[in-house]
């Protein structure tokens, strides 16, 4: 048994957290929103009065929070208090330069860590099915590994620090981009008189087939699990695929690659999500698409 301390009991820090809880770790954790320290406490993590009560007596730190300035303020606060040979472990999805500037902040105190960030959304954390990109020493992927696998299916280690958040951005604006393009393909065989079911049943057994498609297509009826199915809620909110396709933007930008279709992809998230669409599952921009404004 690991004693684990875990920042951020959200939509996906709280059930995160319940699968280490369900793995036999002890885990205490803190969030400032009462609601989900409540949710989190009914699945057996121990409440904290504060982020530096859950990490005084911790032998692993895991943190998952909204942006980079969310997590460099909190490390900034519970790197004094974290006993030596800590490990530290970020989840959050976040730009790359504040990753590395954590990771260094860590190396400072002669600690280890990890930046983890992760894929699969609501449903995968839930089911421990989440896929975890990791950057950091391999000495750090090597302790996390055995952690991270209780909560997801998947742990890849893409390098060393910042690594993981630029495999995430990266992915999550392929993801982006497709269902884009999954989304006005199936507008367009709506013209032409194409039923949902023919166009998958080509698609998805040939050279259109992707993830976007097979698992999360965007029109109700082929893929029964989608959120399509279920009036879009999310799954993966329009807010967050706007915040991830921001991110690779400022990466783009910073490191001089060109990516138009990124661009593009992050426009129209953008208004999608002003029109009132943040919190709809990101799919649904197919009927933004379709010119459908509420």
């Amino acid at each position: 048994m690991t004693s684990i301390a875990f920042i951020g009991l959200g939509n996906m820090g709280g059930p995160m957290a319940a699968n280490l809880v369900k793995a036999g770790h002890s885990v205490t954790g803190f969030d400032l929103s009462p609601a989900s320290c409540d949710q989190a406490k009914s699945d057996g993590v121990n409440i904290a009065s504060s982020t530096l009560d859950a990490v005084r007596d911790a032998e692993i730190v895991v943190t998952m929070l909204p942006a980079g300035k969310h997590v460099l303020s909190v490390w900034t606060d519970l790197l004094p208090a974290v006993k030596e040979g800590t490990l530290l472990i970020d989840c959050s999805t976040i730009d790359v330069e504040s990753a590395r500037k954590a990771h260094g902040m860590a190396q400072e105190r002669n600690l280890t860590s990890l930046d983890a960030p992760v894929s699969g959304g609501v449903g995968g954390a839930k089911g421990a099915t989440l896929t975890f990109m990791a950057g950091g020493s391999k000495d750090a992927f090597d302790r996390a590994e055995p952690i991270l696998s209780r909560m997801g299916k998947k742990v890849v280690h893409c390098g060393e620090a910042g690594a993981g958040q630029a495999a995430k951005i990266c992915n999550n604006m392929i993801l982006g981009i497709s269902m884009i393009g999954v989304s006005e393909a199936f507008v367009l065989a709506e013209k032409l008189g194409l039923s949902h079911q023919a166009l998958f049943d080509v698609a998805s057994t040939s050279s259109g087939q992707c993830w976007s498609l097979t698992t999360y297509c965007p029109v109700p009826g082929p893929v029964p699990t989608s959120p399509a199915n279920n009036d879009y809620k999310p799954g993966f909110a329009a807010a967050l695929m706007l915040k991830d396709l921001k991110l690779a933007q400022e990466a783009a930008l910073a490191s001089g690659a060109s990516t138009p279709l990124g661009a593009e992809a992050a426009q129209l998230y953008a208004l999608f999500a002003n029109a009132g669409h943040d919190g709809d599952d990101f799919s649904g921009i197919v009927n933004f698409l379709r010119g459908q404004k509420s």
